[in-house]
């Protein structure tokens, strides 16, 4: 089958080079002219594990192409994805469609028989069946399926996600549609992945209810959390009781400063604002919302207050930037509002993510000072914050770490760490829903600091 993808973003990228994997042939659509000479060049614009290898085999292969003008794409297709952002519009929640009817209005101009146009962008409800129109309106000669089948991919697992996914949704009211897109997933049916036919309204309304629903379970654990520390309790020991229940199940159960990224924050957001206009408010939604949005801006606040009130003049290194580990976004992200407030404060900053400091450069203050290795952005500094368990920090010994700071306080907003593994090394450790454990009283002076090769010949996972 041939396919054309409108958009070589994350989705786009991530889907082209599955789909080829299936055994269709694909032509990517970039009209960005930064990301189209990079993937031309065989640069990936995103980071997203073992993509840049599939891409550069399927290339090579001649499955996928990349192009910058939708009329080099759509010749001889079988249908075609659109895969364009659909960002949370400017000062009232709702998505911004303007990339994807623009896409269709170019579409229009350009196709020359039968089509099936799919929706790969999370959109509205009701979207589906605005393209169907404006088709039937530009292009009353062509006969034009309209199809909904929207994307469930994690930043850091996409090509898992695709490849072995839940389920594959599709909503269309054409037989043609049906068909065809059933044909281009049947490698992943034969592997007993369930495909789910809908209607338009229902797939598009599917993808939405889905991350609200997830982004809920995130709100809820940290809801918890801040409960376990007013009474006594531990969060991970409660998430792990919880999710042991298999009507709950164990994911998205992990307290930390708040959701970030591409989907939960728009989509939560935009279904609020959907739910409203029909006339049926979603309330648990729109307190996820708030719940979220204050949970970060309260991140920044603990850290002041586990330096003792005050960060003037302090140094602190953050380490994890993006939103999630294994991935480079950082849209929405919690260290970008912690980072700016601790600025603000009078902090000196020194920060560190394995992937993501290009795109943070662009949205962090000036006065940041970026590490090429959390070993630098450590050295020396009067207190610790991680923001995002990347895991390479996972197995950062606390000897090390403690003899490496010129402070003791370590700040663990996604509980990497053993409270009492760190409190046996010195360290005054506050984690998420936990317990507060005492540093072990080694001394009452600044510990003697070891020369840096010293103390990194002992955790190399620093390096």
């Amino acid at each position: 089958m041939r396919i054309a993808m409108i958009g070589g973003g994350y989705v786009g990228l991530v889907s082209g080079a599955c789909f080829a994997t299936l055994g269709a042939t694909v032509v990517i659509v970039e009209a960005d002219q930064h990301r189209f000479n990079a993937l031309r060049d065989g640069r990936l614009p995103i980071y997203e594990p073992g993509l840049a290898e599939l891409v550069s085999a399927h290339r090579a292969a001649g499955r996928l192409r990349v192009v910058n003008a939708i009329n080099e794409a759509v010749d001889g297709v079988d249908a075609v994805f659109l895969a364009v952002g659909t960002p949370s519009r400017r000062g009232d929640g709702h998505a911004d469609l303007s990339y994807v009817f623009d896409a269709v209005e170019q579409l229009a101009g350009v196709l020359r028989g039968p089509t099936i146009l799919v929706t790969k962008s999370t959109v509205p409800v009701g979207t589906g069946a605005r393209i169907a129109t404006m088709m039937a309106s530009l292009r009353p000669d062509l006969a034009i399926e309209v199809a909904s089948n929207p994307e469930f991919l994690r930043e850091g697992s996409a090509i898992e996600d695709f490849m072995n996914p839940d389920r594959v949704v599709i909503g269309t009211n054409g037989p043609r549609a049906q068909a065809h897109l059933g044909a281009l997933y049947q490698p992943l049916t034969a592997q007993g992945v369930r495909t789910l036919f809908t209607d338009l309204e229902t797939a598009e309304l599917i993808k939405y209810a889905s991350n609200s629903f997830l982004a809920l379970k995130i709100s809820f654990i940290n809801e918890m959390a801040d409960l376990c520390e007013k009474l006594g309790a531990d969060v991970t020991q409660l998430a792990c009781g919880m999710g042991l229940d298999h009507r709950i199940g164990p994911k998205f159960l992990r307290a930390g400063p708040g959701f970030g990224g591409s989907c939960f924050p728009k989509d939560t957001q935009a279904l609020a604002r959907i739910a409203q206009d029909a006339g049926a408010p979603t309330r648990l939604v729109e307190t996820v919302v708030a719940v979220n949005e204050t949970r970060k801006a309260a991140m920044t606040g603990r850290i002041i207050s586990a330096c003792g009130g005050s960060v003037r003049g302090r140094r602190i290194a953050v380490l994890g930037l993006t939103f999630k580990p294994d991935t480079d976004d950082m849209r929405d992200a919690p260290a970008i509002g912690i980072i700016h407030r601790l600025v603000d404060e009078g902090a000196i900053i020194t920060a560190y993510d394995p992937m993501g400091m290009d795109h943070a450069r662009f949205q962090l203050p000036a006065r940041v000072n970026f590490c090429p290795t959390a070993r630098t952005a450590l050295n020396g500094v009067d207190a610790a914050v991680f923001v995002t368990e990347w895991a390479e920090f996972r197995t950062i010994d606390p000897d090390a770490l403690r003899e490496t700071m010129r402070g003791r306080v370590v700040v663990d907003l996604r509980n990497i760490f053993d409270p009492a593994t760190m409190a046996t090394a010195g360290i005054i450790y506050h984690g998420i829903g936990r317990k507060l454990c005492a540093a072990t009283n080694r001394s009452d002076q600044p510990s003697q600091r070891l020369p840096v090769e010293q103390v990194y010949a002992r955790s190399l996972s620093i390096i």
